[in-house]
């Protein structure tokens, strides 16, 4: 599947939310992937979302999407110039219900990425983040680059 068509449907999805805002949005040349679409385009949008949530008090937000094929895996990111996040604590940030920032600095009930990271999984990728505070953040996932080349955990279960 076109992995910048997922991409595209998932920022239109989000219109709501930056419609109305100064953002600068770049997609870089994306692979194609295997997987499912729907579960990857939900993938995309919580991340893309997250971009969106975090850079809302920046004049202008900057959100990158992009991807290379390293190995026997496609990596994909999603950066921003938003508020970032302490790296120290990088490890809770795919933990159910677990949240870095304030509700009242940010809504949401931390679980976008504990979905993140369930999907990825099951597509037989992984999931990692850089941050710092006040510098923007960068999300990766990997997928693998050739469908069944590791387990799918929904065909076992």
């Amino acid at each position: 599947m076109s992995l910048t068509e997922v991409v595209r449907d998932a920022w239109e999805d989000l219109r709501p939310d930056w419609e109305d805002r100064a953002v600068t949005w770049c997609v870089r040349d994306l692979p194609s992937v295997q997987g499912d679409a729907e579960l990857l385009r939900q993938v995309l949008a919580n991340l893309l979302g997250n971009a969106l949530k975090y850079t809302s008090r920046n004049e202008v937000a900057q959100v990158e999407v992009g991807a290379e094929v390293q190995g026997d895996e496609v990596v994909v990111f999603v950066r921003d110039n938003g508020s970032g996040f302490d790296p120290r604590f990088g490890d809770k940030l795919f933990a159910p219900f677990s949240r870095l920032h304030r509700l009242e600095e940010f809504e949401g009930a931390g679980l976008g990425l504990a979905n993140v990271k369930r999907i990825v999984t099951r597509h037989g990728g992984r999931v990692w983040a850089e941050g710092k505070p006040n510098e923007g953040a960068t999300f990766w996932f990997s997928l693998p680059r050739e469908f069944g080349s590791r387990p799918f955990a929904a065909q076992t279960q």
